[in-house]
This record gives C-alpha cells, sequence and structure tokens, in this order.
C-alpha cells in the first residue's frame, strides 16, 4: 500500500460514457494541462500552528510571539526574489500550505498574491488554495480570504470521530468540521477539498468506512485519503514504541484503502492519484504540476522548490530549500532578499527518476509525449520496452505501456511502492548502457553536448 508523507467505478458509466477498463474514469476526461517551461507553480508556507498534532513531524512552530507584518514582509521580499530568479512567463496556480495557513490574516495573502500579480503573469483563472483548519476557518474568515484571492480550500478534517481527533491531537471536533465544511462550500462551492486519515492504532475498517460515507454525502467534489505514518519524533511514534498504543494495523489500512477507492469510484469519483480523488474536474492543478515534473517555486521557512534559476544564468534545474527555522529565515531574507539555505542542481538521470515517480502516482501516467519533453534520447520504450521487469509486471495486471505511454492499473496504483522500485532500477540500468551522447535541445532552445551525468 502506497502511503503519502511533503501522496472505483464511475457513475458516469451511467449517463452513456465509456470506461477507461483498466482505470474507472471517462475515456477523455478533460486533463489539466501539461506544465510548461515557462510557466511554473508557487507555494507559500506558513509556519505557525496553535498546537503541533501528534502525529505531525512537518516544519511548524507554536509562537510565544508573532509579528505577523514582519512575516508578511518577508514572504513578499522572497516573493519577488524567487520569481525574478525563475522568470516565469505566468504562475498558473498558488498554494498556501502550512502550518496553518488560515491562521495569517487575510491581509498577508493579499500582499503575496499582488506582488505575485506585480512580477509576473497570475492568470485570473489561477487556482489559489488555502490550506483551513476547522478551528481556525470561521465563516467571517473564510469570506475574507476569497476577498484577499483565494478560490479554493483544503480542509483538514482527517477524522469524523471525537476520539480519533483527540488521539491526533486535533484541536477541532466533528462539529466543527462540519461546520466548517458547510461554510467552505458556500463560499467555495465546487471547490472546496477535504483531507481523511486511515490506518491509526486500533482503528477499524467497518467504523472507518462509515466515516467516509458520512463524509460523502456532506461533501463537495475533491477528497484525499492519507494513511497515517508513524514518523520519528512524534507523539504517536513514541506512544507506539513505549507500548501505550497498539501498532497500526496494516492489513486493516490495505483494506480501508481498497474499500474506500471502491467506494469513491461508485460516487463518481476519478482516482487521479494515489491518495487523491475528484469529480465533475474538481483536480487540485497545483499537485499536478508537482506530479508531471513542473517547476515549481517555494517560498517561506523549509519551503521546496524544482526550478531553472534562468535569471542566475542557470541552465539545470535545481531542487531548492528554504531556511528552516522562521526567526532565522526572516534575519535571511531581510539580508539577501531570500532565504535559500540549500540549492542542488539535478542530473539528467535524476531529473528522470523524479519525473518516473511522480508521474506514476496519477492515474493517466506518463504519456510518450511528456516522457520526451525531459529525455528526447531515450523513449519509454527504448528504456522499459524490452525489460523482463516490466514484462512481469504487466503479466501480473500492474502496469500498462503501450502506445499511450507508461502507467499503472487500478491494482497496480494500489502497491505503486513496489512496482516504482523495480522501473527506478531499470531505468538506471538503461540510463548506464544508453548509446553515447547527441546534440540535445536545451530547455533554453539552443544545441549543446549532453555531458555524462553520472
Amino acid at each position: 500500500l502506497c502511503t503519502q508523507r511533503a501522496s472505483r467505478r464511475s457513475c458516469a458509466a451511467g449517463r452513456g460514457q465509456s470506461l477507461d477498463e483498466n482505470l474507472g474514469h471517462p475515456r477523455g476526461s478533460k486533463q489539466p494541462p501539461a506544465p510548461g517551461t515557462r510557466s511554473a507553480a508557487l507555494y507559500v508556507h506558513w509556519p505557525y500552528c496553535e498546537k503541533r498534532c501528534n502525529y505531525c513531524n512537518f516544519n511548524k512552530y507554536i509562537p510565544r510571539t508573532l509579528d505577523e507584518g514582519a512575516m508578511q514582509k518577508c514572504l513578499v521580499k522572497e516573493t519577488t526574489t524567487l520569481l525574478k530568479l525563475r522568470i516565469p512567463s505566468e504562475i498558473d496556480s498558488v498554494f498556501f500550505g502550512g502550518g496553518t495557513p488560515s491562521l495569517a490574516s487575510p491581509h498577508t495573502v493579499a500582499s503575496v498574491l499582488e506582488t505575485i500579480a506585480q512580477t509576473t503573469h497570475l492568470p485570473a483563472k489561477a487556482e489559489v488554495t488555502l490550506e483551513a483548519n476547522p478551528t481556525s476557518s470561521q465563516a467571517s474568515r473564510l469570506t475574507a480570504f476569497q476577498g484577499a484571492g483565494i478560490n479554493r480550500l483544503s480542509i483538514g478534517i482527517q477524522s469524523l470521530d471525537n476520539k480519533e481527533l483527540q488521539l491526533l491531537g486535533r484541536t477541532h471536533s466533528v462539529s466543527d468540521a462540519l461546520g466548517t465544511l458547510e461554510e467552505a462550500r458556500r463560499v467555495y462551492p465546487g471547490r472546496t477539498s477535504v483531507d481523511l486519515m486511515f490506518g491509526l492504532p486500533a482503528q477499524q475498517v467497518e467504523p472507518w468506512l462509515r466515516q467516509l460515507q458520512e463524509l460523502l454525502s456532506l461533501c463537495d467534489d475533491h477528497i484525499s485519503l492519507y494513511q497515517l505514518t508513524l514518523e520519528r519524533g512524534t507523539l504517536l511514534f513514541a506512544q507506539v514504541q513505549q507500548g501505550t498504543l497498539p501498532s497500526p494495523d496494516p492489513e486493516a489500512a490495505a483494506e480501508m484503502y481498497q474499500h474506500g477507492r471502491e467506494i469513491l469510484r461508485e460516487a463518481g469519483f476519478r482516482q487521479y492519484e494515489v491518495s487523491n480523488f475528484a469529480r465533475n474536474e474538481a483536480l487540485s492543478t497545483h499537485n499536478w504540476t508537482y506530479w508531471q515534473g513542473g517547476q515549481y517555486i517555494g517560498v517561506g521557512p523549509g519551503a521546496h522548490g524544482r526550478f531553472v534559476p534562468r535569471g542566475d544564468g542557470g541552465s539545470l534545474r535545481e531542487a531548492r530549500i528554504q531556511t528552516l527555522e522562521p526567526d532565522n529565515w526572516m534575519k535571511e531574507v531581510s539580508m539577501f532578499g531570500h532565504g535559500t539555505r540549500k540549492r542542488v542542481s539535478l542530473s539528467e538521470l535524476e531529473l528522470l527518476e523524479e519525473v518516473l515517480a511522480l508521474g506514476l502516482r496519477t492515474d493517466t501516467g506518463i504519456t510518450h509525449q511528456h516522457w520526451l519533453q525531459f529525455e528526447p534520447q531515450l523513449s519509454l520504450w527504448d528504456v522499459f520496452g524490452k525489460a523482463e521487469e516490466v514484462r512481469e509486471l504487466q503479466s501480473q495486471g500492474l502496469l500498462l505501456l503501450d502506445h499511450r505511454g507508461l502507467r499503472c492499473s487500478w491494482e497496480g496504483l494500489a502497491v505503486l511502492d513496489t512496482v516504482l522500485l523495480r522501473l527506478l532500477l531499470q531505468l538506471q540500468n538503461a540510463w548506464e548502457n544508453r548509446p553515447p551522447p547527441m546534440l540535445k535541445v536545451t530547455e533554453s532552445g539552443a544545441a549543446s553536448q549532453r555531458e555524462d551525468s553520472r
């Protein structure tokens, strides 16, 4: 069972639409556009929370005092610096994550969005998402965030059982969650997503499935199902290690996931990614950029990015990480304009590994055309067409390689970790034995000799 850490039978069949027999979504379903080389997504990290949840090891902090004006100024400054470094023609989507960004003021959100619009092009249709916790998302604030430019909300409901919420260390109740969901659907109709966790200690399959069914009767058009991962350094990890809580049952978690997928498919949801389900084309276009290997800019303490720093004369995509601790990050932004702590140029093989690992998380997988955008000399057929590993996975009904490209079947998505490990090894082997370097067209359009990145 592939877990998420920062990872159905459509009712359309009843409307006379044909189904992809392997994935269960309508043929011809609208797909988000493939990320372009001149566009990018932008992620903004708000690092503060009211309290740390018992399962969370994300980069978040509980402030004794908070100077939001200083944080806002630094977010604006770093956004400007990194946008000028990347020089995108436009920003396709913006995602405010955390932490708990719904604790920030709408004015802070508006300031960042205004900066993006002034520095590059932010289309009116661009998806702008805010993560929200029910306890920090009163009706008036949701409306104020909409006025600031937010047009999509992602609510961390996590459970519809108060005892489970207490186990997770959440600050909201089931009543809080359902009230926020109702209000969010009023303010953001068709653009409200909810998260539900499974695989908790002592959690039983049937009660969890009843939670999912209840949520289905109340939710909008996007649901994310996340399996609990016990992370070292969290309270839940310690409690399980000490024996005060039982270890999560992997068999029960696998059963929850499989039945949950089937329930959502029956309800008309398309599983467009391992943990994400949408109907009425309500896919997250921001996350789709990640899974399609698109470029994205990370702003804020601990944010990650993947982009080519063209404004700095760069030609290779870099993996970037901003300074983790907020006070240190703000000092660096004030001094240098940004708080980038680490930057590593990705080799061609490393980039292809990311394209493979992320693309296979989706139901469409990796098309031949998409792969050739990253590697024009070594096709999917060259890498996987004659591999015994691939033939075996195909015979097991877990993988498909055909005229459309490479993708997991419905069954394969449920065991992606196993499938992916074998494919990554095959990619590495094919790369080591590839033909001699040839002229390659770079992102800038100039022909250059491909360098050996081994």
